[in-house]
């Protein structure tokens, strides 16, 4: 898809950021996928079946299901999934396609470029489809600049990557608190260097880079399906300085507060 222009990406309604639930499942469709399906795991525990060919699916996993394939899927219900999904065509022959899984070692700019393209979409914002399109080439060219990278082996035992994982789930759960990294150090019983090392290397960011990633995602949720104001919010989420907590807003979202509520 490196050869396509960005106009010949046709998007489609079926896209979102969901939560899912702890009965969810994915079942097996009637008739095998009819368009592109970009799929990304933002937490949880599950697996996937793609034509046969189950996955271990978890932070970072993403895949790029083509037109044809066919897909199942079930989650740990004690660790649901959270997930993006974006359905597209490409109205013009491609001949390079990026793979159709791996596990994103670095993911903030991905994931900033997912969330931007389902905001954009569904605010209705000015040229929202002529941006929404320029997205998805970055995001095409993003997976494929991954597969140029050199893999480097991770020797991680399945229990300190569990723990790690918990770690970053519990921050997910209580974003307003005062994480210290000490803290969240001694709850993996880790020293505070070894944890953050692990930390970055499993989850993908530093550990402080992701508390406040956190913060602001549970900031975006209470402005827009709450009616709570941007002091409210700040103060819920444990910033004393609006005027700080609006620019790190701002920084990570590209919008301040008010725009988003």
């Amino acid at each position: 898809m490196l050869e396509v222009s960005p106009s010949s990406f046709v998007l489609k309604p079926a896209f979102a950021k969901i939560f899912c639930e702890p009965e969810w499942r994915w079942p097996k469709r009637e008739k095998p996928m009819p368009n592109y399906d970009l799929f990304y795991v933002w937490s949880g525990e599950g697996e996937l079946i793609l034509n046969g060919e189950p996955y271990a699916i978890s932070k970072g996993s993403c895949f790029l299901f083509r037109p044809g394939d066919e897909t199942t899927a079930t989650h740990n219900a004690q660790k649901p999934l959270v997930l993006t999904y974006i359905h597209f065509d490409v109205d013009e022959p491609v001949s390079r396609v990026p793979i159709r899984y791996r596990i994103l070692d670095e993911t903030i700019d991905f994931e900033y470029m997912l969330v931007r393209y389902v905001r954009l979409l569904l605010e209705h914002a000015f040229a929202a489809e002529e941006e929404a399109r320029l997205i998805l080439k970055q995001l095409m060219i993003h997976l494929l600049r991954e597969e140029q990278r050199k893999p480097v082996p991770r020797k991680v035992s399945n229990q300190l990557n569990e723990t790690i994982q918990e770690v970053a789930n519990y921050i997910r759960q209580h974003p307003s608190l005062s994480h210290r990294v000490e803290d969240l150090a001694a709850r993996a019983g880790l020293s505070p260097r070894y944890f953050s090392i692990k930390f970055k290397e499993l989850i993908g960011v530093s550990v402080q880079s992701y508390i406040i990633r956190m913060r602001i995602e549970r900031a975006e949720h209470l402005l827009v399906y709450t009616g709570m104001n941007v002091t409210e919010v700040a103060d819920a989420l444990g910033y004393r300085d609006i005027f700080f907590f609006s620019r790190q807003f701002k920084q990570y979202t590209g919008k301040s507060p008010s725009e988003i509520r």
